[in-house]
């Protein structure tokens, strides 16, 4: 399997080694997101109400867009060095 890592987005890496991975895998991989995002909620409704969740998410985002955008290239790194080191496995 010849995987390319260092040419292209964050993003575009991260689809690029996914593309090349079994379904089982990426299905276990984004099960561990959505954990990830759920325990997130519920931290988030420990202090709001569940309802208010998609406007105060929505607002942090409008108000610090560089800065989610330098957290979205982070988090698809770590996203996909997680996937090269399940295939290393």
């Amino acid at each position: 399997m010849k995987m390319i890592f260092f040419k292209g987005t964050p993003e575009s890496r991260y689809w690029g080694i996914a593309g090349q991975l079994s379904s089982d895998l990426l299905k276990d991989e984004f099960d561990k997101v959505v954990e990830r995002l759920a325990a997130m909620e519920a931290i988030l409704a420990d202090t709001h109400d569940y309802e208010s969740l998609d406007k105060i998410i929505s607002s942090y985002k409008y108000q610090n867009f560089e800065k989610m955008q330098e957290l979205k290239k982070s988090v698809y790194m770590e996203l996909a060095g997680q996937l090269i080191y399940r295939v290393s496995e």
